[in-house]
């Protein structure tokens, strides 16, 4: 049995880096791959999104509905921040940076005056199991199934949808696009949109499980900056092999030498692939078909 609770016990590790990986990555893959934005602001969207979801649930609204508020108050959020700052950005990848950069920094600071250092927390969903001498949270060891349901509905809103259709097509060809007759500005809004309520989304999701502080997003932007480096642009052929490979390091380094390891890990093998696979793991897949 203690073999079993100790395989067990990896698997778990690996499930919940993936999951991390993935939700921490999906908003910023969607804004980049399919705008070219760079945005340093997607920390400031995961906090948004944590902030509602605790602050709803701490008025009496249930836990599922008060993680949909969060992801629409950082969708929302996007909305404001796109008509007023990116939208005047796009082809000069630069500015975008350093205005993102700026929007983080002043979000950051803004949440500290008004909610203080901290918020307190949440408690974690369901009861924890037990394996051996091991025991594990029942919500942490769904969260891979959550993060492989919202790239499933992703997948659905791309290619089953009329805006997926529209946002393709902007892609590919955005002069094109417009010239047939597409509103090519406002699709770059909603997608903005879509990408800040995805990061919403993961701080909603993550709530319960992390201390909610001004800063939080700030653990999430390395692992979503890696994660999108090793993917790739296309954010649906690139999420998965690109968070697999990396959560099998990091859950490896992790057992191994620790935590730190696990980070230097990631970081080297972005390093690797940036130097290897320019456009990431998904250009093997667009190459093969």
């Amino acid at each position: 049995m203690s073999t079993l609770s100790m395989i067990y016990s990896v698997i778990y590790q690996f499930g919940d880096n993936f999951a991390y990986l993935v939700l921490a990555s999906l908003g910023l893959a969607v804004i980049f791959g399919m705008m070219g934005v760079i945005n340093l602001a997607h920390g400031e969207f995961i906090m948004c999104g944590a902030y509602v979801t605790i602050t709803m649930n701490k008025l009496g609204i249930s836990l599922p509905l008060a993680m949909i508020l969060g992801a629409l108050a950082a969708g929302c959020a996007g909305v404001i921040i796109e008509r007023l700052v990116v939208r005047h950005l796009y082809d000069r990848l630069y500015d975008s940076v350093v205005a993102t950069w700026a929007i983080s920094l002043i979000v950051q600071q803004g949440m500290l005056l008004l909610a203080g250092p901290s918020l307190e927390g949440l408690s974690t969903p369901f009861d924890s199991f037990t394996l051996g001498e091991y025991s594990f949270s029942i919500y942490r060891a769904l969260l891979p199934l959550f993060a492989i349901a919202i790239l499933t509905i992703l997948y659905w809103l791309f290619f089953h949808t009329n805006y997926g259709v529209c946002a393709r097509a902007t892609i590919q060809n955005a002069r094109m696009a417009s010239c047939l007759g597409l509103k090519t500005d406002r699709i770059y809004m909603l997608t903005f949109a879509l990408g800040a309520g995805l990061a919403g989304l993961a701080g909603a999701i993550y709530a319960p499980t992390l201390a909610a502080v001004p800063t939080m997003g700030g653990n999430f932007i390395v692992q979503a900056f890696v994660s999108v480096v090793v993917g790739g642009t296309n954010v649906l052929v690139g999420t998965i092999p690109a968070a697999a490979v990396l959560g099998t390091i990091q859950t490896g380094l992790n057992s191994w030498y620790g935590q730190l390891a696990g980070q230097i890990g990631l970081l080297v093998t972005a390093v690797l692939v940036i130097r290897l696979l320019p456009n990431g793991v998904s250009s093997l897949f667009t190459r093969s078909r």
